[in-house]
This record gives structure tokens, C-alpha cells and sequence, in this order.
């Protein structure tokens, strides 16, 4: 290779580098960019060596100092409580009184109501003069027909329409 491109074949190298890293953050995969950018960076510093051994002992010291400045990081952020601030630390137990209305979800067992929306099969009713989110049994109906109430899973309320005995 004429010794006059390996100059530019070094800077494209490492800026190949750079954009695969960059890849690796905006797309899902398993890393293969990532990789291909680190190894692409480093030989693009080799290309621009005059020794392979200094560059090898270069590239090993500045993957030491990395890992260094890793951990002292991680430890300034423990102890300056960073991590706190940016995420939700306090936990909603039962005990502090965070419950959910599952349980009385049961009463409306066998209750009958109007659907306000039309039920696709989600949708609004209203029972016993209550405003709910309920879900029908997997069939259409219509907003203003007549529902009834046959379970309860969890937090979800299921209907059916109710048809007129004929």
C-alpha cells in the first residue's frame, strides 16, 4: 500500500469507527455494530502507529483508564445520590395504604348497566349509576344496549350483552 494513503485510510477507519459506535445506540441488535466499530477505531490508531507495541500499549492503557474512570464514576454517583433524583425510588406498598379497588371490582358480579361507548371490545358502561372501563366477552356492542356483568379478572370487568328471552 503507497505510504500516502494510509494517512486517509487511518482517518477513514476511525470514522467508520465512530459511526458504527453511533449505529449501535439507534438500532436494536446484538452488537455486531458496536464491535465492528470498536475494532475499526483501533485499527485505525494502529494505521496511524509507528509501532504496533506502542499503539498495543497505548490502546491497553487507555482501556485501563476507561475502567477506572468507570467505577470512580459509578461510586460519585452513588454518593452524590444522582441515581436517586433521576428515578423513582419510594416503593407503594400496601402497608402505606396503596391498594388497588380489585376486590370490590367483585360487587358488580350479575349487575346490569348501558353501555355508554360502543364495546370493541373495550369500551365504558354505565352500572349501578357508576361510569367503568369494561370489556365485553370478544363480540361487538353497540353504545346504549343493555349489559350484564358475568366476571371479574383482576382489574378488568367483563360483560355480555343482555338479550330479551323471545
Amino acid at each position: 500500500m503507497p505510504p500516502e494513503l494510509v494517512p486517509w485510510l487511518a482517518v477513514l477507519a476511525f470514522l467508520l469507527g465512530i459511526l458504527a459506535l453511533a449505529l449501535e445506540l439507534f438500532i436494536y441488535g446484538f452488537g455486531i455494530a458496536g464491535v465492528t466499530g470498536i475494532i475499526l477505531i483501533g485499527w485505525g490508531i494502529l494505521l496511524l502507529s509507528v509501532d504496533v507495541f506502542h499503539a498495543f500499549k497505548a490502546l491497553v492503557i487507555a482501556l485501563v483508564l476507561s475502567v477506572v474512570l468507570f467505577v470512580a464514576g459509578v461510586k460519585l454517583v452513588k454518593k452524590a445520590n444522582i441515581w436517586g433524583r433521576v428515578t423513582l425510588v419510594a416503593r407503594q406498598k400496601n402497608e402505606a395504604g396503596y391498594t388497588t379497588s380489585r376486590e370490590e371490582l367483585g360487587r358488580y358480579i350479575g349487575m346490569e348497566g348501558v353501555a355508554i361507548t360502543p364495546l370493541r371490545p373495550a369500551g365504558a358502561a354505565e352500572i349501578n349509576g357508576e361510569r367503568l372501563d369494561v370489556v365485553s366477552e370478544g363480540g361487538f356492542i353497540h353504545a346504549r344496549a343493555k349489559i350484564r356483568v358475568v366476571k371479574v379478572e383482576g382489574g378488568r370487568i367483563v360483560v355480555r350483552a343482555v338479550t330479551k328471552p323471545g
